[in-house]
């Protein structure tokens, strides 16, 4: 059995989500004072810490980015699939399951409510493409108002910044919200599993599997961690505790699809375990060999398993067969992160690039559109928001994450850490959470309408 740790996290008996990080509810803004020098068109501070609009709350304009336009070719069958729609959906989230939660700490299963109110906007007045001060970050900035760099977490409209969680002292891995379950499962290098009371945002637990964490995912009940030479697997419906032996080496990528849980080794081979029932121990029932390095991630879409490896390629596999069908090639560094959007897979990499690759009328998948990013990307997932609108989350080891409008890819905003973000995870509705190189876990929360505007209503 695994070591199981109690405790608490916090000295109020306030919810966590209702204290603010860093005040930064605190505008750069001298409140409803404009710049004379901006309406006399001879400003030229960047930022400026008086108003550049006759309105006291100005609201900036996402940089626009073109459109994807498909590659162009005479043979009319040679630009299948290649259109980026208008319309971008993810074909493996299905609606929002209600799982009764009953956990070896004596979860009660409740909706983690308290998560969806806005308690800190931070400043949503700065250009995407300011930097974070890193002496604000620390709290030895002495420029105050007149700093150049930005003294938020996040920059741009329509995102909060709900609270920080703080236990891990390492690298954060992975992290879970299975829908129905109020509790949020953290995964770190430091040995640990975290389960967060989303209720008061309090450690309530920690479980020590006996390694560092790979990587964590949940589906349903099931809750499956990464780790050296095994898979934990955990239903906390339950509490029912596997350990699925079979990979070598440390375990970086987990997925589901088709009742089998694919896991990602070290040695670059897949193992697959199929599922007869919930409360069965899944049964090894192949092992899938083609990478030559290990792999890093794994997307299930479409009826096809793909697999990114650190040998720079991303290999297809037949769900039914367990056949790889095509080996992409392209990147010219280590593949870190897939997901499927409608028709459509993206991949990216820490050649600084996302590519996104559709397939032909003879079946073959090619690249049909690639974005460049200015440093490596560590982690991919997408997101939707109140309006239906799609968002795609990219992280990158210059310690930001950025929020792209689909299919435009028109920068909606950044989130900054201390350290490169290596884990983001989507909660249940409008929840997404963040884990850094520190072991600092970040929850946010997309707005449907402005920012100011949200948290006076909430």
């Amino acid at each position: 059995m695994m070591d199981i740790e109690s405790g608490s996290y916090g000295r109020t008996n306030r919810p966590v989500f209702d204290r603010l990080e860093g005040q930064q509810s605190q505008h750069l803004y001298v409140k409803n004072q404009v710049c004379k020098f901006w309406l006399a068109g001879k400003c030229n501070r960047n930022p400026c810490r008086f108003l550049h609009s006759h309105s006291p709350n100005p609201q900036p304009q996402p940089k626009q980015i073109p459109q994807p336009q498909p590659q162009q070719s005479d043979d009319p069958n040679a630009n299948f699939g290649n259109k980026i729609k208008s319309t971008w959906r993810n074909p493996n989230i299905s609606a929002s399951k209600n799982v009764k939660v009953s956990s070896p700490m004596n979860v009660k299963a409740s909706s983690p409510g308290v998560l969806n109110s806005v308690v800190n906007c931070g400043h949503s007045g700065q250009r995407a493409q300011q930097k974070l001060c890193q002496y604000w970050v620390t709290g030895n900035c002495v420029h105050g108002d007149k700093c150049k760099d930005l003294h938020s977490w996040f920059s741009g409209s329509g995102l909060a910044l709900l609270t920080k969680l703080e236990r891990h002292n390492k690298a954060v891995t992975g992290v879970a919200l299975p829908c129905g379950s109020d509790k949020l499962f953290s995964g770190s290098k430091d040995e640990s599993v975290c389960l967060w009371d989303c209720n008061t945002g309090q450690c309530v637990g920690i479980v020590k599997p006996g390694g560092e964490i790979g990587c964590l995912i949940s589906e349903g009940p099931w809750v499956f961690v990464g780790l050296h030479n095994a898979v934990m697997a955990w239903n906390i419906e339950t509490q029912t505790e596997l350990l699925l032996r079979g990979p070598v080496g440390l375990v970086k990528a987990l997925v589901v699809g088709d009742d089998m849980l694919f896991g990602g080794a070290q040695d670059g081979s897949i193992l697959a375990w199929k599922f007869s029932s919930e409360s069965s121990c899944p049964e090894l029932v192949a092992t899938l060999k083609g990478h030559k390095l290990a792999v890093l991630s794994l997307v299930v879409g479409a009826g096809r398993l793909y697999s990114g490896s650190k040998d720079e390629t991303i290999r297809m596999w037949d769900l039914k067969t367990l056949q790889c069908l095509q080996t992409l090639s392209g990147h010219t560094n280590f593949v870190t992160s897939l997901i499927c959007w409608d028709c459509y897979l993206l991949s990216g990499s820490l050649d600084n690039t996302l590519k996104v690759w559709a397939a032909t009328e003879s079946g073959d998948v090619q690249v049909v559109y690639e974005f460049k990013e200015e440093s490596g990307i560590l982690a991919l997932s997408g997101i939707e928001d109140s309006q239906s609108k799609h968002i795609l989350l990219v992280s990158c080891k210059d310690n930001t994450v950025r929020l792209y409008d689909l299919p435009s890819f028109s920068e909606r905003g950044r989130v900054f850490a201390k350290r490169e973000v290596e884990a983001i995870a989507v909660g249940c509705g409008d929840l997404f959470f963040t884990g850094d190189a520190t072991g600092q876990l970040s929850v946010w929360k997309l707005l449907g309408g402005s920012s100011a505007e949200e948290a006076k209503s909430s």
